[in-house]
């Protein structure tokens, strides 16, 4: 069965994407930033709301370098999230010439163990993506996630190098998470090369925007695309 992930700002949002049959959600703060890392009582506060897993964003800016003093930030956090409530997290940072930052991802997945994490969209602004796809594969542990749109334009503009890389690699097929300007329309080639998990924010609000809720109906509308995707 596929996996459908949403975006989940509050605990309104939690509340929607359990009613609509999401699987999971992500939880963040600032989206106008790209998501940053949400503060632990919200954290706690969507733990009380619902009984999906959720991962939290560990981000300190809205681009994909980090301070050594931001990691620290980060890695005090992650304690703090874990003790909220979060069943895993979402992070992933570039070096000065685009190469993944092992030093820094490494540090935050030690923190993250024993939970599960997604190395994020940070992977779609690599220099070489190929290269920055092993570097992250060789950190192992409890990685079992990759959010990638197949380019840092979105899935419009990646969809077809992420069909190429799942059919491809079977491996790879079934660490992606699509998304990233996901829309219906990339659901089925996707589905079709071996991906299974999708993840949606914007396209799950009646308007699009991060202004208005999560709407069970959308999410309800996503679930019965994505399962029909994953059983074609």
């Amino acid at each position: 069965m596929a996996l459908l992930e949403v975006i989940a700002l509050d605990d309104a949002d939690a509340r929607a994407a359990e009613r609509g049959g999401a699987d999971r959600i992500e939880v963040v703060a600032d989206m106008a930033a790209g998501g940053l890392t949400p503060d632990p009582e919200a954290v706690a506060r969507i733990r009380r709301a619902t009984t999906l897993p959720m991962r939290a964003m560990l981000r300190a800016n809205s681009g994909f370098r980090i301070t050594p003093p931001e990691l620290d930030r980060l890695r005090r956090a992650a304690g703090d999230l874990k003790r909220a409530g979060v069943d895993g997290f979402v992070f992933g940072f570039l070096d000065a010439s685009g190469a993944v930052d092992l030093a820094a991802v490494a540090k935050l997945a030690a923190v993250a163990d024993p939970l599960p994490w997604t190395f994020h969209r940070a992977i779609d602004h690599a220099a070489e993506p190929d290269a920055a796809w092993r570097s992250v594969l060789e950190i192992g542990g409890t990685l079992d996630t990759m959010l990638t749109a197949g380019s840092a334009r979105g899935l419009d503009a990646g969809v077809e190098a992420l069909v190429r890389r799942a059919a491809g690699d079977p491996a790879a097929a079934r660490m992606i998470m699509a998304g990233g300007g996901l829309r219906r329309r990339h659901v089925a080639p996707l589905a079709a090369a071996g991906v299974g998990a999708f993840h949606v924010g914007g396209a799950v609000r009646p308007d699009g925007s991060w202004t208005v809720p999560v709407d069970a109906g959308l999410v309800r509308e996503w679930r019965a695309l994505v399962s029909a995707g994953a059983a074609a």
